[in-house]
């Protein structure tokens, strides 16, 4: 077991389960390479409060400098907002975006009423994966590009994913192990 890393999935917010699209896959294909992996439902998951989900992240789940979070949707927003506070190794954020994009729920969450400190959120981490789609329903596309340019995050762009609620992701395996030099 690769005993010094542990990788954390954060799925989104409306109900989202751990158990949802390509998190069940991802957490058996990471546990064959040694990893520690938590994936758990969040408290609170209709609307992912960030007063509730980053002290989850920090208290229950004890992420830190040796820790990645993978976030999909809300969970990569709030894998944004805990790397703004707390050092970690690296994240990946699927389907992300940075502003409440005009719904009541994600405005509600609490993630978008004060700015964003990008710098904060870049030197906590070594490095940082992004995945995003142009056919995206949810997350307009200049979302992700703009936290792509502000974060000079290691950033794929598909054409055919929409909000990456498919069963399996197998391309985030093959770049997080390139990342991790594991190839």
């Amino acid at each position: 077991m690769n005993t010094d890393l542990k990788i954390i999935l954060i799925h989104g917010n409306g109900g989202g389960l751990a158990t949802d699209h390509w998190f069940p896959s991802t957490k058996t294909a990471l546990e064959a390479l040694g990893f520690e992996v938590i994936a758990k439902d969040f408290p609170d998951n209709q609307v992912a409060h960030e007063n509730v989900w980053i002290p989850f992240i920090k208290d229950t789940l004890k992420a830190d400098e040796k820790t990645i979070l993978i976030g999909h949707s809300s969970g990569a927003v709030a894998s944004l907002r805990y790397a703004e506070k707390y050092p970690i190794l690296g994240s990946v954020l699927v389907g992300v975006n940075y502003t409440d994009l005009g719904d009541a729920t994600e405005k509600e969450s609490g993630y978008y009423n004060h700015p964003w400190n990008w710098r904060s959120i870049e030197n906590n981490q070594k490095w940082i994966l992004q995945f995003a789609s142009t056919d995206d329903p949810y997350i307009p596309i200049a979302e992700p590009r703009f936290i792509h340019e502000q974060l000079n995050t290691e950033y794929h762009e598909y054409t055919d994913k929409g909000h990456f609620m498919i069963p399996e992701f197998p391309d985030l395996i093959t770049i997080l192990k390139r990342k991790l030099n594991l190839e």
